[in-house]
């Protein structure tokens, strides 16, 4: 601000540099919040809308869909927390094309105790179908796991497939 003398008295105004650091503050505010919004509407529908009744073709089906070489590890988020993985691979080895998988997870304790119960969805609308033979790797992240969980990977089972 430059001083501007008018009589007796000294008023403060405004040099014109304020305006821009404003805008750009707001720019920056905006930019931040279209980028959380983003990440919170991807994050969103990771989980699809619970399946349709499964029929019994699908029910067949679900031997076809083979998940391997699960392995768990961990690593630190930009906050200092750590943030525990599962990497695996699905395999569909049969004749069809899957839109969609669920699956089940469940971690457990050295008492071979379930500790933990996770539904995730690998293949889904917001992934290319599984092909028949095709293989595909995926990873899936958890914020917080059970101090008593014995670190190994969970049992997979498959739930649920969509054609």
């Amino acid at each position: 601000m430059a001083p501007n003398i008018h009589g007796s008295s000294l008023e403060l105004q405004p040099s014109g540099r304020t305006r821009p650091v404003v805008v750009g503050f707001i720019v920056a505010i905006l930019v931040i919040a279209a980028v959380v919004a983003a990440v919170v509407l991807r994050s969103g529908s990771a989980n699809p809308a619970p399946p349709p009744a499964m029929t019994a073709d699908a029910q067949a089906y679900l031997p076809e869909i083979q998940i391997t070489g699960a392995q768990m590890s961990a690593a630190k988020n930009f906050l200092g927390d750590t943030v525990t993985y599962l990497d695996a691979r699905a395999t569909n080895q049969g004749s069809k094309t899957v839109r969609r998988v669920d699956l089940q997870l469940e971690f457990f304790d050295m008492l071979n105790q379930v500790v933990l119960r996770d539904a995730e969805h690998p293949i889904s609308s917001r992934t290319p179908p599984l092909r028949p033979g095709e293989t595909r790797a995926f990873r899936v992240s958890f914020e917080h796991m059970p101090a008593d969980w014995n670190q190994a990977p969970p049992a997979i089972t498959v739930k649920y497939v969509g054609f």
